[in-house]
């Protein structure tokens, strides 16, 4: 075991340690762990330590006991002390299987693909093989922070909604892409139709989105001391369509379903939508909700340049304006 203190530790190797921190600070703080591990050792995401939290991977000796613990937000006393195991990273197990990608860039350190709609982002229950990932194994490495199921995964798009969507092949380059998004410098652009017509031409909407308390397949609004976590799209009008509208959105957080949410939430549902939406015939065949990922702007990881992907509408998408325009 190595007895460390916590201004050395950042020195240790990460991988494969039973490593011991004592939290020594005395000015009345009492951190949180998962936040206060992730500041020790920025290595490892703080997701990734909540993680190997809740994996009972964290054991903390106090004055009085000694107990593993797997609460995230437990508030760290003067004196306790860590014992934190990290294991090797999983093996991958997942077959990789030769999909078709439609790349928009790709470098050493990432990949932007054109996803498109009805394919399921990672694995997940009732979808073990054809997925993002399984097509993306059988392109190129990727990052092993997302785990086994998630690996180089650093946002999601649902299964339906098209677009450029950005994939680590580093651990590297998915630490620095988390904290892009965490710090709202990288900018999601998406285009959606919708039912009716905003009477303003531009707009934020700025409410949490949490599980839904009855329906577990949904998210909804949910405010943040029932679970919420707060959620900001903004919003503006690209083209009226008489009783629909054409509207960009751009994503200040990246809340499951966000868009879907806030769009029905403010009267206005995303056309095509089978959970959020009206469930109203618009005599347009869709693969489901019309959204499209259209714009991600990113800084490289490695080089600081900015990097640029723009999405093509998908084919459904513009026939659905088409014959909006045409009615």
């Amino acid at each position: 075991m190595n007895l460390v203190n916590v201004v050395e530790i950042n020195n240790l190797p990460v991988e494969n340690q039973l490593i011991e921190l004592i939290f020594a600070a005395n000015d009345g703080t009492e951190p949180r762990l998962d936040l206060w591990l992730a500041a020790q050792l920025p290595d490892f995401s703080r997701s990734r330590w909540q993680k190997l939290i809740a994996q009972g991977q964290v054991q903390i000796h106090s004055q009085i006991s000694t107990q593993i613990c797997t609460d995230k937000k437990y508030r760290l006393k003067p004196g306790d002390r860590l014992s934190v195991s990290i294991p090797s990273p999983t093996t991958l197990d997942l077959i990789p299987e030769p999909i078709p990608l439609d790349i928009l860039y790709e470098d050493e350190q990432l990949i932007v693909v054109n996803k498109p709609a009805g394919m399921v982002v990672h694995p997940s229950a009732g979808h073990d093989t054809g997925t993002l990932v399984h097509a993306l194994l059988a392109h190129c490495p990727l990052s092993s922070i997302g785990g086994v199921q998630r690996p180089g995964i650093v946002h999601r798009l649902d299964k339906d909604t098209t677009g450029a969507m950005v994939v680590a092949k580093t651990d590297f380059a998915h630490q620095h892409l988390q904290l892009q998004l965490q710090a709202k410098t990288a900018r999601r652009e998406y285009l959606g139709v919708v039912y009716g017509t905003p009477k303003v031409d531009s707009g934020t909407i700025d409410l949490p989105v949490g599980r839904h308390p009855v329906d577990r397949q949904k998210n909804t609004v949910l405010p943040i001391a029932q679970g919420g976590k707060s959620a900001v799209t903004h919003w503006q009008i690209e083209e009226r369509l008489r009783s629909f509208s054409l509207l960009k959105f751009q994503l200040e957080t990246g809340r499951t379903h966000q868009i879907r949410i806030h769009a029905t939430k403010i009267g206005h549902p995303i056309v095509g939508d089978p959970v959020y939406g009206t469930g109203r015939s618009i005599g347009v065949k869709l693969p489901g909700q019309a959204l499209h990922a259209w714009h991600l702007d990113l800084i490289h990881p490695i080089t600081g340049e900015p990097i640029s992907a723009e999405a093509p509408i998908p084919a459904y998408f513009l026939t659905l304006l088409q014959v909006l325009r045409n009615r």
